[in-house]
């Protein structure tokens, strides 16, 4: 059976990337894509959304598919722990899948799981990400679940010690973790998360070089995985055996009774 694939954003960078890989996958086709233009109409009748939409629009694109029952897929960035917490009762609600990934990267992922498993082992840590100048949103969605994951694993010995955060050039803090975007021409997508202790430091660097071919093989495992989904589901590395052990991520807190619809109607391409 083919599983028919809304594609919202399917006009920018990722969400192309996302359609080469849709049409060369057994399996799947491509039911429509979404730009700037269309209405969320246009998702009847798909057995699969994949939102690489803007971190504005991707609640409504969320909210379209739970609404018509249909499984989604994001790749938008934006989604932390308390956003992903306000769709999640409405995804147990609807009986559909949701499943959430700051970054479709083999080696992203890998990066992420190295720093969190040493993070208890260390007192400070910070997060350097860089991306191109035209990234809407910073910190990028990358740096959050990181900072959420070595928060996670350092339950057990507290926060970072992140001095001087009240001074707007320390960063934003994430999960006490201070992050610091970078937004620049000539780079694709970089991250390094320094670990500091008495004496010494590491640091963990991923470089993404050429986004179709560090992507697709993520993306893949994703489409497959968002296919049969049920509830909400976090992270490229619930789906992957990276021989590295993972913290859980951090617990969400309570659902708010606010309005999680979003305020524009259209949708606006990566």
């Amino acid at each position: 059976m083919t599983t028919r694939v809304a594609i919202v954003g399917g006009t920018g960078k990722l969400g192309g990337i996302i359609r080469s890989v849709v049409k060369a996958e057994d399996g799947f086709e491509v039911h429509s894509v979404l730009s700037s233009r269309s209405t969320l109409d246009e998702l009847d009748g798909a057995d699969l959304v994949v939102d690489a939409s803007s971190p504005a629009v991707s609640i409504d694109v969320v909210r379209g598919a739970i609404d018509r029952g249909i499984n989604v897929l994001v790749g938008t960035s934006g989604w932390s722990a308390e956003r992903i917490a306000l769709v999640r009762p409405l995804v147990t609600a609807a009986g559909t899948g949701a499943v959430f990934i700051p970054n479709f990267s083999l080696g992203s992922v890998l990066s992420t799981a190295l720093a969190a498993a040493a993070a208890p082992f260390f007192r400070s840590i910070e997060i350097v990400e860089a991306h191109r100048e035209t990234k809407i949103d910073s910190p990028s969605g990358t740096a959050v679940r990181t900072a959420e994951l070595i928060a996670a694993a350092r339950g057990a010995v507290g926060p970072v010690e992140s001095p001087h955060v009240d001074q707007r050039a320390r960063g934003q803090q994430v999960a006490s973790v201070p992050v610091h975007s970078l937004r620049r021409p000539g780079v694709v997508a970089k991250q390094d998360v320094i670990l500091s202790g008495p004496g010494e430091s590491v640091t963990i660097t991923h470089d993404t070089l050429d986004p179709a071919l560090a992507y697709a093989p993520g993306i893949r495992i994703a489409l497959r995985a968002a296919r049969d989904a049920r509830g909400v589901t976090v992270g490229l590395d619930s789906f992957i055996d990276l021989g590295v052990r993972v913290p859980g991520v951090v617990e969400e807190p309570p659902v708010s009774d606010g309005d999680v619809s979003g305020q524009v109607a259209g949708v606006t391409p990566a």
